[in-house]
């Protein structure tokens, strides 16, 4: 049986798709453009999720980002793939789901020179549920108040993903 490659659409500069690429081949010196969502995840309590991302991540290996990220499948809607990839990566529902920014977009490159290229909508949800992590994705987590994450990332900014800094200042202007 051989094993299902996952695709990413690709986009133009408009964000219009203008075809596929295998995944696993899209992230290098020259990433095209390409669709991909970030979530931010509470809990009951109101802390925020955060992931320190898996040491074998071709991406920013190592550093601390949002509750969780991902790429749609060509065809699939973007709160059904924020779903799956909860599901997937953290063994977690999530509810209230919410698109905060529609239109984040960013462009970064990691030490290695690999680059992200992405239109990257970014949503919020809740979860009542308890993580149960996947290890070649996640290297640890924590919950934590979003004033103290704001805080550390205006601190260190090299330990946290550039998508990370960018989305919260785009998220406090939101919230006003």
């Amino acid at each position: 049986m051989t094993e299902k490659r996952e695709q990413v659409v690709l986009l133009d500069e408009d964000g219009t798709p203008i075809g596929t690429a295998d995944k696993a081949t899209v992230h290098g010196p020259d990433t095209p453009l390409h669709l991909a969502f970030s979530c931010h995840v509470r809990d009951a309590a109101g802390r925020l999720l955060v992931t320190r991302r898996a040491l074998a991540k071709r991406t920013w290996p190592g550093v601390w980002t949002n509750s969780f990220c991902g790429h749609p499948a060509p065809g699939e809607d973007l709160a059904e793939a924020v779903a799956r990839r909860a599901s997937d990566e953290l063994g977690i529902t999530v509810s209230d789901l919410r698109l905060a920014l529609p239109d984040f977009r960013y462009r970064a490159v990691d030490a290695a020179g690999v680059v992200e290229n992405e239109i990257c909508p970014v949503y919020t949800a809740v979860t009542l549920d308890e993580v149960q992590v996947d290890p070649d994705e996640v290297a640890e987590h924590r919950w934590i108040d979003a004033d103290d994450l704001e805080v550390a990332v205006s601190r260190a900014p090299w330990a946290f993903s550039p998508w990370l800094g960018l989305q919260l200042v785009e998220l406090a202007a939101v919230r006003g």
